[in-house]
């Protein structure tokens, strides 16, 4: 009897754990000789395997998660003239769409903005989606302003700033950029296969 209780503790530990993590972050699960089993994100032995049950709500979790966003994300790219698919890629690799995401440089929420960009556009809490949507897309509209529309520019930018975009003349040479923006570019391009499509990118009124 304490050993099945022990291993649905265990279970509700790493569900807890999985939940304070980003949406869909692989968790694995090792047991031992003695029957206790061990979760983890990050495996460091081969037995690890991963956990497949939470992996199935992790999935739906996730879907649900795409959907929830969807009429802040609308309503800041009206407001900004911003392409609703891509500043859903956007969400989508930045975070997963988990509100509460932190990154190990200090970036948050969904559009895990930095504490800079959040102060500059009046983001008080980065942890409120539609504070964080708002600063985000607002801060994408002026990037695309700024790089006249140029897509792979703008995500770099958003990604390793734009005074590094200037000082390269384009996409810097970091592995880490080049693969976001081709990332970000892919997930935009599966959103607008599937109409999720709105503002136009370019002609907008400039914002400063």
């Amino acid at each position: 009897m304490w050993k099945k209780t022990l291993g649905a503790a265990f279970v509700v530990v790493a569900w807890q754990s999985a939940m304070a993590s980003p949406v869909g972050a692989d968790v694995y699960v090792y047991k031992d000789a003695r029957g206790v089993r061990y979760f983890t994100n990050v495996p460091t032995k081969p037995q690890y395997r991963p956990f497949l049950l939470l992996h199935r709500y992790s999935r739906a979790l996730k879907k649900k998660d795409a959907i929830e966003f969807d009429h802040l994300i609308a309503a800041a790219c009206k407001r900004y003239d911003v392409e609703f698919a891509l500043v859903k890629a956007v969400i989508k690799a930045e975070s997963a769409f988990n509100p509460t995401a932190i990154s190990r440089a200090g970036a948050r929420g969904l559009m895990q903005l930095m504490p800079d960009t959040a102060a500059q556009h009046g983001v008080a809490d980065t942890d409120d989606p539609r504070s964080n949507i708002e600063g985000g897309v607002r801060h994408l509209r002026l990037l695309l302003n700024r790089f006249q529309g140029d897509l792979a520019l703008a995500l770099a930018a958003y990604n390793a700033g734009p005074e590094t975009v200037d000082r390269y003349s384009g996409i810097p040479p970091y592995e880490e950029t080049q693969n976001y923006v081709q990332r970000v570019l892919q997930y935009r391009e599966s959103y607008r296969q599937r109409g999720a499509v709105s503002a136009p990118l370019l002609n907008a009124a400039p914002l400063s």
